[in-house]
């Protein structure tokens, strides 16, 4: 699942290619998002959490999700797709450019109320204006649920999915099944704030991973072979050293 800082960088890449320009083909497989897009200027491609939201002029406004599987490419005019036309559902065309979402499984096209009241709901941005002190407010209202749970709420904080969940975690040394109601705020606020900054660096192209997708292989700061478990409704991987996260 595309995580925040994937988001980040494809909105960035989107705005660079196509905010300004006039839509001049649209084209979409679903019917929920069919409108008249074509002659309207793009005005900004930007992410919000984990959402991916292109403006059109005459407040219109595309909210994509990516779920497991979505995502955008972007083609000049003519070239070939990397992905088969089956996969497409939604074509934006410009006059230099051709932005394709191919398996989007959340799509609506809204006006900036709309948006505004879908939005509304998430937590801080890990990637925008951060606001760790409502972050750990919205946080405490899950005492009872551990804190590998509650990072990945997109209520509580936005952008973060099951990699950097388990990368802060270690960055903090926190044992993923610790309830939140046993962590104070202070350790709350550091590890919404090394989830930011670990997404950031990632948005910025500097990945690097300690424990996440590397069960049984030793960590890289004590040597202690890394553990995982399934955990949750959707049964996502969890990864973490027994020896530096106690």
């Amino acid at each position: 699942m595309p995580e925040g800082d994937t988001i980040f960088r494809t909105a960035a890449t989107l705005q660079k290619a196509l905010a300004g320009k006039v839509v001049t083909r649209y084209e979409t497989m679903l019917p929920k998002i069919e409108g008249p897009l074509r002659g309207r200027t793009i005005e900004r491609v930007a992410a919000a959490g984990k959402n991916l939201i292109i403006d059109f002029s005459g407040d219109l406004h595309l909210r994509t999700h990516m779920r497991m599987n979505g995502e955008w490419h972007i083609y000049r005019p003519g070239e070939r797709w990397q992905r088969p036309r089956r996969d497409m559902r939604v074509v934006i065309e410009t006059a230099d450019f051709v932005a394709v979402g191919f398996n989007v499984p959340v799509a609506e096209l809204l006006t900036g109320r709309e948006l505004q009241r879908a939005l509304h709901e998430q937590g801080p941005d890990l990637l925008a204006e951060f606001d760790a002190a409502e972050a750990v407010r919205r946080a405490r209202e899950h005492g009872g649920e551990t804190i590998s749970e509650v990072l990945l709420n997109q209520r509580v904080a936005a952008g973060i999915g099951n990699i950097w969940k388990s990368e802060s975690l270690f960055v903090r040394g926190i044992n993923p099944f610790t309830p939140v109601k046993d962590l104070g705020d202070d350790a709350l606020e550091q590890l919404f704030l090394a989830a930011r900054a670990l997404l950031k660096k990632s948005a910025a192209g500097h990945r690097s991973l300690n424990v996440y997708s590397r069960g049984g292989q030793p960590c890289r700061k004590c040597g202690t072979a890394i553990e995982s478990r399934k955990q949750g409704l959707d049964a996502r991987l969890t990864y973490w050293c027994p020896r530096c996260q106690p």
